[in-house]
């Protein structure tokens, strides 16, 4: 019987490892971690943040010691008759309407493959109004914006963003446009 090629490659190199285990004691380092982590957060332990996209306050994030890893969210106060940033990005998100009434813009992306890959918005958007109760379902790599309507009160959202995505190193973020609100100096 004849051997197949590789049968004698795969033997070449000296060039060792502890992935595997290293995986193990990381697994176990995992759950002990996991007991110090916050299961129920507190509006005193969700930071605020005034950033390009406008004033939020994180309920939870990856970057915040929470149990919940998979999915960053937040609450967005958008100022009477204002607008959010607008940005896209490679994860869906949904968004859940609190208090107030307005309407979303996406712009659908397709790719384009040259050295690199080029993202191109559709030049018209779709519009989808909203109010108190609703929820928008953002779909993947949508530029997208969203509007209060009202000239005289806040709209308050809740946005909860996948983050499998970024954890499997497809993170792409891209900010178009900052809040009206929005300073630098200041967020």
């Amino acid at each position: 019987m004849k051997k197949y090629q590789e049968f004698e490659a795969w033997k070449k190199g000296d060039a060792t490892a502890t992935y595997y285990e290293d995986n193990l004691k990381s697994a176990r380092g995992v759950s002990k971690t996991r007991e110090k982590l916050m299961a129920v957060i507190h509006p005193e332990d969700m930071p605020w943040e005034e950033c390009c996209q406008g004033k939020i306050k994180h309920m939870t994030n990856d970057q915040m010691d929470v149990i919940a890893k998979t999915v960053n969210t937040y609450i967005q106060e958008i100022p009477a008759g204002s607008k959010s940033g607008k940005h896209r990005h490679m994860a869906e998100e949904v968004v859940i309407v609190l208090e107030g009434r307005g309407y979303d813009l996406h712009w659908d992306v397709d790719m384009e493959l040259t050295h690199r890959y080029e993202w191109v918005a559709d030049k018209e958007p779709k519009r989808f109004d909203w109010e108190a109760g609703d929820i928008v379902v953002i779909p993947v790599n949508t530029v997208h914006q969203h509007f209060n309507a009202d000239p005289d009160h806040p709209a308050r959202i809740i946005s909860a963003v996948n983050t499998v995505y970024k954890l499997l190193d497809y993170d792409d973020l891209e900010q178009i446009e900052p809040a009206p609100e929005y300073s630098p100096n200041k967020g």
